[in-house]
């Protein structure tokens, strides 16, 4: 409604885990780094760590772009699915026929089908989304699935991304052998207040903005009112330029930030509520 009014050529902050829009801050920089080495080295495990909407799926979705020619992605949405469950869904995705296998069937299958992408000269990447979710016993079973290998590589990845109880997870005594065979783990933070400027500017661009569109102050009443977490920001900001194409606004200020706030349903931060 509003991309024609202020020169965009599609929306700059939708939902969608879309790769063009990722904003390297300081924290998704080192996790895009840790990812890309994760994976060009074959490390079997990686996790990325963040509260919720700190932008994990759209930092692994970029990086596994970027070796798209030489790998095959599965992404699983975790729901606390037990591991047959789990696995249907990988195969799935990657194009595997599951269709009325049991659990032993669907591991042979897949053990076939990673030797054979192997072969190919491709790896095999499993990407598993609110990993928080997974259950211990199901954790173990994906520690053993990764031990699937040749003489000389890994034939499966692993990527967990996950909220941050995935790491208190991950530190029990019953996961020590998973924990062994993690390098390191990629901690997303929400950005800061100088961050949340850059970012806003960098979708703003990349959607085809080529005026400046938010007055002095605007990015620091946005940090404050959502904490810096992408998703939220990206929430409000869609809200705000609605509201600033239905006032006709050429620019958009810090008042219309507290508006489109509040028109979200949230009770704006002021100055006073800190002070309290």
């Amino acid at each position: 409604m509003y991309e024609s009014y202020y020169g965009f050529r599609e929306k700059p902050f939708n939902l969608t885990p879309d790769p063009r829009f990722l904003y390297l801050s300081a924290a998704h920089r080192d996790a895009l780094a840790y990812l890309t080495y994760g994976l060009s080295e074959r490390k079997g495990f990686l996790v990325v760590a963040g509260e919720a909407g700190t932008g994990k799926t759209t930092l692994a979705r970029t990086v596994v772009e970027r070796f798209s020619e030489s790998t095959s992605l599965g992404f699983v949405l975790s729901t606390k699915l037990n591991m047959k469950q789990l696995l249907t869904m990988a195969m799935h995705d990657l194009g595997i026929k599951v269709k009325g296998l049991n659990k032993a069937e669907l591991l042979i299958a897949f053990n076939d089908y990673l030797l054979e992408q192997s072969q190919q000269g491709r790896s095999v990447v499993l990407i598993i989304d609110e990993a928080q979710n997974l259950s211990l016993d199901v954790l173990e079973e994906l520690r053993m699935l990764s031990n699937l290998e040749t003489s000389r590589e890994k034939l499966l990845q692993i990527v967990l991304l996950g909220q941050p109880e995935l790491l208190d997870t991950l530190e029990l005594h019953e996961m020590r052998q998973l924990r062994q065979r993690v390098p390191g783990i990629a901690l997303l933070r929400p950005l800061t207040s100088e961050e949340v400027g850059p970012y806003l500017e960098s979708r703003l661009r990349v959607a085809g903005a080529v005026r400046a569109l938010l007055a002095a102050g605007t990015d620091v009443e946005v940090h404050r009112q959502t904490g810096g977490i992408p998703r939220l920001i990206n929430m409000l900001a869609d809200r705000m330029f609605l509201l600033g194409y239905v006032d006709g606004m050429e620019k958009l200020d810090s008042r219309l930030v507290r508006e489109a706030w509040t028109d979200l349903g949230r009770k704006p931060i002021t100055e006073e509520s800190l002070e309290v």
